[in-house]
């Protein structure tokens, strides 16, 4: 498409998220209307299928083992609770079912291979199949697509400058890495961030100048608000302006003109017109 680009600048990502709002968002939902149908919005339902332990210290994840957050750590979900599930949730409307695990690494083996087999059974209800599993080896990533997934998660999180104050277990590096071995796959990328960790509006345009670089552009891009849990080290931030999560959306709306632009954690936080005008800035 010739209006997908994968060079902005940073001044100019910052200009249009400082727009007047009513700019932004005119000028966002214009091009929505170009790529989407602006009737539709796609219904995802996320499952947790190992919960807890993780080794990551991640500042905002209460899975994180480095943390006291009352989250009780859980093997792996059954394949029976899996079908459940998932045969719930399109019940539901939805249309995609996104299974994640807290794992630093996938790990080889019987709990590999269940997972490949939950993404047959999702794919099987004629459902998207996405997962969140933590890094990938390009093996690992070809199975998954041999299985059928849809798409694969893994969050860029922050601008490269700012990502080292919330963690440090994983380097930025390892993360766009794992994002190339899915997209070698062929399985389809999934990759966004959060805002409300004590960014700067500098670091959260370098987060979009990150995504946007990506060459294809991330398939889907969510959007996330700090969902704030005690016993993290970001318990006490603030709560951050939806407004500033509107001029997220329609500034990705902008640069990532054809991807599906996801209003995910902390979308139960915000008023009913919150939520509204995210989705009129171009959210998915």
């Amino acid at each position: 498409m010739r209006d997908l680009r994968h060079d902005w600048t940073l001044p100019e990502i910052e200009s249009i998220y400082a727009a007047p709002l009513p700019d932004l968002i005119f000028r966002a939902q214009g091009i929505h209307r170009v790529h989407h149908r602006p009737d539709e919005v796609q219904g995802c339902t996320l499952l947790s299928i190992k919960t807890g332990g993780c080794p990551e210290d991640c500042a905002y994840c209460p899975q994180s083992a480095h943390y006291q957050t009352g989250v009780s750590r859980t093997a792996l979900v059954t394949i029976e609770d899996l079908t459940a599930a998932a045969t719930d949730a399109r019940a539901q409307g939805a249309t995609r079912f996104c299974m994640g695990a807290a794992w630093r690494d996938v790990p080889d083996g019987s709990e590999f291979d269940s997972v490949l087999a939950m993404v047959r059974v999702v794919r099987g209800l004629g459902m998207e199949a996405c997962c969140t599993l933590g890094m990938l080896t390009q093996s690992q990533a070809d199975s998954l697509a041999e299985a059928g997934l849809t798409a694969y998660n893994h969050n860029l999180d922050t601008s490269p400058e700012f990502y080292g104050r919330i963690i440090t277990t994983r380097t930025y590096d390892e993360r766009l890495v794992t994002l190339s071995r899915v997209r070698r796959a062929g399985i389809t990328v999934c990759s966004g961030g959060i805002i409300g960790m004590g960014e700067s509006r500098t670091a959260r345009c370098r987060l979009l100048q990150q995504l946007s670089s990506l060459d294809p552009h991330p398939e889907s891009v969510p959007i996330n608000l700090l969902v704030r849990v005690d016993g993290t080290p970001l318990a006490d931030r603030p709560p951050e302006d939806p407004l500033d999560l509107v001029r997220m959306i329609g500034t990705a709306r902008i640069l990532m003109p054809a991807s599906q632009v996801r209003l995910s954690a902390g979308r139960l936080e915000l008023s009913d017109e919150a939520q509204a005008l995210c989705f009129i800035a171009g959210a998915n």
